[in-house]
């Protein structure tokens, strides 16, 4: 639930007056009741006057705002609405004609600020489109009887309550909260009916429609907010731009270099079917990554009315909204429709390619940069919002996994400083909504502010992938009859290959491949992704040999053919070694003469020799080509239409060159004779950036391994790489790929990287744990041990951050007993639990260690993300601090970061303290951790208490009200009659403490 607007901010931005602000500024909230000198019915009727007549007035008040202002209106009506509500059920129940004057003139004397708070000062729920309807209203009745409550404590003390039968006091108690929901609904649609964006904001109206058929283009979105109030005419400055992203939606859906003739691809606006998605709110952003969570959220099916109600919200101008999905799922082409559909009269969308910018620029240059890209000028943003002429900016900030991997660049806080851009430039009154896609698997390498909300888009499910291919095959309808194909079997895709039909991008690839020849009917059985991105490659780059020579026999095309995807592997291997998702041409000319020489290039009946990048990949439809201008100098780059391609790319050259070293010993064992294949090739592309840093990566290799490998090829190939991995950080010899140098990298740094992935391939070659003694190829196990400790710190010292994590989470190592000797294994890490005993230390014989808390086993999590980390290390004093912090991971909290605000060094101080240590506790309850965690701070609080100077102990209880007020009552109540407390101080931190108890949690 996000809290919004109280009270007293609706009636200030509302230009509320008269007798009501008077009230609002009184000491006690009784006033506003009519207790302490201003009558209670001509107060509660002004209130509510005040409110009908805001809202009355609100539609002259809004003409010609700005879209934000307009926003902010509304969301103050809404509050007015939610307390006129109150007021005026509270004068219907009567109650409050009972009391005397003699009541009145007893609370005239009583301070009741907990009172005021709850009725005008607290900040009051507000619908948003990822909450259902249902939870405002739970929320509301939850805010009334807080409300009701706080009134019946100040009136239980009065004579009149006594007097009052049980059918009176439930009048307050029961009756009013009730009444006061109904009321706000009857407001509330009146609100609605009057303001169309507000119908928006809540599922309750208008949102029913859309669940009843499968929506595509974001219609419903252009549909719902054409109809809302008109901001200010704009600039004709910025009319291309508006003209140029309307006109996105009569464009391909994709880029397209070359594809068959009369093939057609359908437009973004007809071929965006609407996703499915999941929505996590606010404040739940620790639990991005956990699968578990997401799942446990409803599926829902109406985008456009999620995005039209968050758009017409505060929300949006107060920290970014993310939007994850897996490759291919869209999350670009969701940025090219939107910013086509929202109507200029209130929004101006800005797309900025993340990919496209300098990694360190910051926020405001990102921007800038995306502006002039989009209106081929230079223009700032402030000019920017002043030719906008009221209409909100709608900044998508596309392709944040991107942005991630650029080199050397940390970026863990870029949403938290977007949304203090946001902060900054709305004070300034230059408010924007803000929206960042990225790949989910990154998701967690940033911080999310604790008011970002993030949408998760879904895989297709049948209907949509239905209506997808129903798309494809009536734009494509000339083009199979033309040739006596047939369309593309929908019923085809979802029994032989369901897992590869989720997302967007696969499904046009597949429909791709299907046309040429019916391609896909031809297929006999399930084919996995490895086997649909190798088909679907080598068609296209067979179609593209054939346009050049169609007189080459089978075996030249075949060669012609491999030719160009070794070139193609090269130029995802440019990429990958700079850690980009792009490469410049320059850079990948000189990558191609240094791997592929002149001498090798074959050209087959082209045109020309391929002896330029841009002839290598520039025809490929896969394959996007850009154009930038820095320091005046034009530089084009290439990047693969999606990442995934380049990720098979550089996987499939690793397996063809572990395919021939195979076949190479497969030979030389025939003829009993020694071979050592030359590793110089494997070497030059592996020595620069480790494969574990892209899980697919490892995926597609796993099953390459496997699919072109048989097991005796596989063992003779594991037995030499132990021997590569052995002495890889030996000298070399030079070769003739010397020249290849696609980053300068110090020699530590390239035996670091090429040994971790020489591990890798060995643990994919392996069908069992490899032992250390076969890996270091020695008979000695405590020398493997020692070889595995140096190379461990090796690559701890010279690998990324993430190629230490994707090392360290692909390859499982083992420690354990045989023969009296410690010995170690590796293998490739699954879904088996980790055991305590895997760690180093524990290796050791002890009967102890079989005891609580020592016989640990966990599947995942932070507890086995430590366990896997220190026996890769086999760092001993490490895994004893770790089990030293056992009972605080297995009791309170599994969470142990590396950082200085990490919570269990303030509960161990509370804890171990002789004396009550005040720092540890602001520390400890400022921020919050979990209830197990807080709940003994609280429980050690009470103990402490009774040697603590009155005036810290309540500072500490104010920090602790708003985690678990529940618990400090009776530490509060054991004060009483305590000389050092201020009787009234304690009054009304009881009277705080309740009310915050009441309030509904947000």
């Amino acid at each position: 639930m996000r809290p919004l607007l109280s009270y007293r901010d609706a009636v200030v931005l509302l230009g509320g007056g008269s007798a009501l602000a008077e009230v609002l500024d009184k000491a006690s909230s009784l006033a506003l009741f009519g207790l302490g000198g201003i009558d209670l019915f001509d107060a509660r009727a002004e209130a509510v006057r005040l409110g009908d007549g805001l809202i009355r007035r609100l539609r002259d008040q809004v003409k010609g705002l700005s879209r934000y202002d307009t926003t902010q209106r509304l969301a103050a009506a809404h509050a007015v609405i939610v307390i006129s509500a109150y007021l005026e059920v509270l004068g219907e129940v009567g109650v409050l004609r009972e009391l005397t004057r003699e009541d009145q003139q007893r609370l005239t004397g009583l301070r009741h600020d907990h009172l005021t708070g709850t009725l005008i000062g607290v900040r009051l729920p507000m619908p948003a489109p990822q909450q259902p309807h249902e939870a405002v209203i739970e929320a509301l009745a939850r805010h009334y009887s807080a409300i009701t409550k706080a009134l019946v404590d100040v009136l239980a003390g009065l004579a009149c309550w006594d007097d009052w039968d049980e059918t009176e006091r439930a009048r307050l108690t029961r009756d009013v909260p009730a009444r006061a929901v109904r009321r706000y609904e009857e407001l509330f649609r009146r609100l609605v009916a009057d303001f169309p964006e507000v119908a928006c904001w809540s599922d309750l109206v208008g949102h029913q429609a859309t669940r009843a058929e499968v929506r595509k283009g974001l219609a419903r979105l252009q549909e719902q907010l054409s109809v809302i109030v008109s901001a200010r005419g704009r600039s004709d400055r910025l009319n291309a731009l508006i003209q140029a992203n309307r006109a996105g939606l009569d464009g391909p859906i994709v880029a397209s270099a070359d594809l068959p003739r009369g093939m057609t691809l359908p437009t973004l606006g007809q071929g965006y079917v609407d996703p499915a998605f999941r929505v996590l709110p606010a404040e739940r952003g620790h639990q991005v990554t956990s699968e578990e969570s997401w799942e446990a959220l409803p599926r829902r099916d109406d985008l456009a009315a999620f995005l039209s109600g968050h758009l017409t919200l505060p929300q949006a101008t107060e920290a970014p909204l993310l939007v994850l999905g897996q490759p291919g799922a869209g999350k670009s082409v969701l940025t090219r429709v939107l910013a086509a559909r929202l109507p200029a009269a209130g929004f101006l969308p800005i797309r900025v390619e993340l990919r496209g910018v300098r990694a360190d620029a910051d926020v405001l240059e990102q921007i800038e940069h995306g502006i002039k890209s989009a209106l081929d000028e230079a223009m700032s943003w402030p000019d920017l919002v002043h030719a906008a002429a009221g209409a909100l900016p709608v900044v998508m900030l596309d392709g944040f996994d991107e942005l991630l991997q650029a080199t050397g660049v940390n970026q863990t806080d870029y949403l938290e400083k977007v949304t203090e851009f946001q902060r900054r430039q709305t004070e300034r009154g230059r408010a924007l909504a803000v929206i960042v896609t990225s790949r989910t698997a990154v998701a967690d390498r940033a911080r999310l502010p604790d008011v970002s909300i993030v949408l998760r888009l879904e895989p297709f499910d049948e209907e949509r992938v239905r209506q997808w291919v129903a798309i494809w095959n009536h734009a494509n309808h000339r083009y199979f009859q033309e040739r006596g194909l047939e369309p593309l079997s929908v019923t085809y895709l979802l029994a032989a290959v369901p897992n590869l039909v989720e997302q967007p991008l696969l499904l046009l690839m597949l429909a791709l491949h299907d046309a040429d020849g019916n391609a896909m009917r031809r297929v006999r059985g399930e084919i996995d992704e490895v086997d649909l991105y190798e088909r679907l490659l080598h068609g296209f780059t067979t179609r593209e040999v054939r346009k050049g020579d169609g007189g080459l026999d089978d075996a030249g095309l075949a060669r012609a053919v491999e030719h160009e995807l070794r070139r193609l592997s090269v130029t995802a291997f440019a990429m990958f070694n700079r850690g980009l998702q792009w490469v410049g041409e320059d850079d990948l000319e000189s990558d191609l003469r240094a791997l592929v020489p002149q001498a090798d290039r074959q050209a087959h009946g082209f045109r020309r020799a391929l002896t330029h990048a841009e002839d290598v990949i520039g025809r490929f439809y896969f394959v996007h080509a850009t154009q930038a201008l820095r320091d005046e100098e034009r530089l084009k780059t290439y990047e693969f239409l999606h990442a995934t391609f380049g990720e098979y790319l550089v996987t499939r050259l690793v397996v063809r060159e572990l395919e021939d070293m195979a076949e190479d010993l497969a030979l030389a064992a025939s003829r009993h004779r020694p071979a050592k294949p030359d590793d110089a090739f494997l070497h030059a592309c592996l020595s620069f950036e480790t494969l574990a840093v892209r899980g697919s990566v490892v995926t597609f290799l796993e099953r390459g391994i496997r699919h072109r490998m048989s097991p005796d090829r596989r063992l003779l190939l594991r037995r030499h790489l132990c021997e590569l991995f052995a002495g890889a950080l030996m000298p070399r010899p030079g070769s003739k790929y010397d020249g290849y140098q696609p980053v300068a990298a110090e020699v530590p740094a390239r035996c670091a990287a090429y040994s971790a992935n020489v591990l890798l391939l060995t643990v994919l070659s392996a069908d069992e744990p490899v032992p250390g003694t076969d890996l270091f190829v020695t008979e000695l196990p405590e020398n493997a041990n020692e070889s595995w400790r140096r190379i461990a710190r090796l690559w701890y010292s010279q690998l990324t951050r993430a190629e230490w994590s994707g090392l360290t989470n692909t390859v499982r190592v083992r420690h354990f007993v045989r023969d009296d000797s410690r010995r170690m294994e590796v293998w490739l890490d699954g879904e088996e639990p980790f055991d305590l005993k895997d760690l180093a230390f524990f290796s050791w014989p002890e009967p102890r260690m079989t005891e609580y808390p020592y016989g640990l086993t966990v599947s995942d999590g932070n507890v086995a993300k430590w366990m896997r980390e220190i026996a890769f290390r086999d760092d001993t004093m490490l895994a004893h601090l770790f089990v030293n912090l056992l009972p605080y991971l297995l009791e309170v909290d599994d969470r142990i970061e590396a950082h200085p605000d990490a919570p269990v060094a303030d509960l161990l101080t509370i804890m171990l303290s002789g004396e009550p240590h005040m720092i540890a506790y602001r520390n400890a309850l400022h921020t919050w951790t979990n209830w197990h965690y807080t709940a003994r701070v609280l429980r050690r609080l009470e103990s402490d208490s009774h040697t603590m100077h009155s005036d810290d102990l309540l500072e500490i209880l104010d920090i602790a009200a708003k985690h678990r007020p529940d618990d400090l009552e009776r530490i509060l109540r054991s004060l009483d009659g305590r000389p050092d407390v201020d009787p009234v101080v304690l009054t009304e931190t009881l009277a705080r403490v309740a009310s915050m108890r009441a309030q509904p949690p947000s």
